[in-house]
């Protein structure tokens, strides 16, 4: 089989495993059964003649064969996509810039640096999405972003170890916090003492996966009284104010919670550092990209975490 026989099927089913990193969640995306993308799949790699996707446990990997087709596949999707927009009369995309992000920084900085952008380059277009961090890498590897915020925390490791490395720039470094409600015994002074978080009850993330304990303090010496699960911040700052739990919350959602909630720093115990990243293929950036990483630095910069507010009276 020649790769010349490829379909634009082939080659989008391609991309979407890539990106997603596991043929379900592909499968998923794309309306597909999983035996549909396996014979996609199966296609384009008898075309390419090599292996394209290392198959592991935990999902799947491009091979050094699979980088160059998933480099060109973007492009010709892509281009493709961009025609179709043409015909349609739709507008050109010139000037575009697609960034990804984890949730807490779509609450409150992504969309103070869109807000800056559209005063400063009204002619910009930024195509966004949110998406787990080991998900943003996939996309950003995958060619489908061109830039992304990434959450680490120590010991600080990259993103993941495919080479090159990504490009990365460290936004703000700052203490993880902690939201409690506002008639909450520990909200009546400015911040909370570590031992006091013994015996309380948390609002964490999802209830399976790397997210399960996310919420509960890090460290925490018992096993944590877990009351309620939520993957939305919004959901969980909710149920701390409605008096529900505690959760931790990065610094920079402080001015984001509701009324009936603080967030407070923790002291008494290792500080919890949280970095926000920037990062980039390792590749010259556009200057659409080089415009938008600017006005994330610069609202990162200016999201200083404000004083905790006045205790409850």
């Amino acid at each position: 089989m020649d790769f010349s026989d490829v379909s634009l099927t082939a080659l989008r089913v391609f991309h979407a495993v890539a990106e997603q990193g596991t043929f379900t969640a592909a499968a998923a995306s794309l309306g597909y059964t999983q035996s549909a993308v396996s014979r996609q799949i199966a296609a384009i790699e008898r075309a390419a003649g090599a292996e394209l996707l290392e198959r592991r446990r935990e999902g799947v990997r491009l091979t050094a064969a699979g980088r160059v087709v998933m480099r060109r596949a973007t492009v010709v999707i892509d281009e493709i996509d961009a025609t179709a927009r043409e015909l349609s009369g739709l507008p050109e995309q010139s000037g575009t810039v697609r960034l990804g992000w984890f949730p807490s920084a779509g609450a409150v900085l992504v969309p103070r640096a869109l807000a800056g952008l559209r005063r400063t380059d009204p002619g910009l277009r930024i195509v966004g999405r949110e998406g787990s961090t080991p998900a943003l890498v996939r996309a950003l590897r995958a060619g489908s972003l061109d830039l992304a915020l990434l959450a680490s925390a120590p010991p600080f490791r990259p993103p993941d170890a495919e080479s090159p490395p990504l490009a990365l720039q460290t936004l703000t470094e700052r203490a993880l916090c902690l939201a409690v409600p506002a008639t909450h015994p520990l909200a009546r002074g400015d911040f909370v003492d570590v031992a006091d978080l013994r015996g309380q009850r948390w609002i964490a993330g999802s209830s399976s996966g790397e997210d399960r304990l996310m919420g509960v303090w890090p460290g925490l010496d018992e096993r944590p009284d877990i009351a309620h699960t939520a993957r939305d911040w919004l959901a969980k700052l909710q149920l701390v104010a409605a008096g529900c739990g505690l959760t931790t919350v990065p610094a920079l959602l402080a001015s984001a919670a509701p009324s009936g909630v603080r967030v407070l720093p923790v002291r008494g115990g290792p500080q919890e550092q949280r970095r926000l990243l920037l990062a980039r293929l390792p590749h010259p950036p556009t200057d659409p990209s080089i415009r938008v990483a600017t006005a994330l630095r610069a609202a990162a910069l200016d999201a200083d975490t404000p004083a905790p507010s006045s205790p409850p009276t």
